[in-house]
C-alpha cells in the first residue's frame, strides 16, 4: 500500500467515524441527558484557566481542521494526476 492509498484510507476512516457520531447524536431523543464530550452548546466555564484552555483547544482544533483540509486536497490532487496519467498516454496507434 503506497502512502497516498494509506492517507486516503485514514481520511475515509475519520470521515466514517465523524458520520457515525453525527448519526448517533441525531438519533438521540431530545429528552436524553446531554453527552458531556459531544455537547457543542454547553455553557462556557467562568474559570479563567478553563477559558484559556478552551481557547487553546479551539485554536488547535482549527489548525488541525485546516491541516486535514490541506491533506485531503493533496490526496485528491495526487489521485487526479494518477487518473489523468493513463489518459495522457492515450491508446497506442497501429500502423
Amino acid at each position: 500500500m503506497d502512502a497516498v492509498t494509506a492517507a486516503k484510507a485514514r481520511i475515509d476512516r475519520a470521515l466514517a467515524d465523524l458520520e457515525r457520531k453525527v448519526l448517533e447524536l441525531k438519533a438521540r431523543p431530545a429528552s436524553a441527558p446531554p453527552i458531556p464530550d459531544d455537547d457543542l452548546f454547553a455553557p462556557r466555564p467562568s474559570n479563567a484557566a478553563d477559558v484559556a484552555r478552551i481557547a487553546v483547544l479551539e485554536d488547535v482544533g482549527q489548525e488541525t481542521a485546516q491541516a486535514l483540509a490541506r491533506a485531503a486536497d493533496a490526496v485528491r490532487e495526487v489521485l487526479a494526476q494518477q487518473q489523468a496519467a493513463p489518459q495522457r498516454a492515450g491508446p497506442e496507434e497501429t500502423n
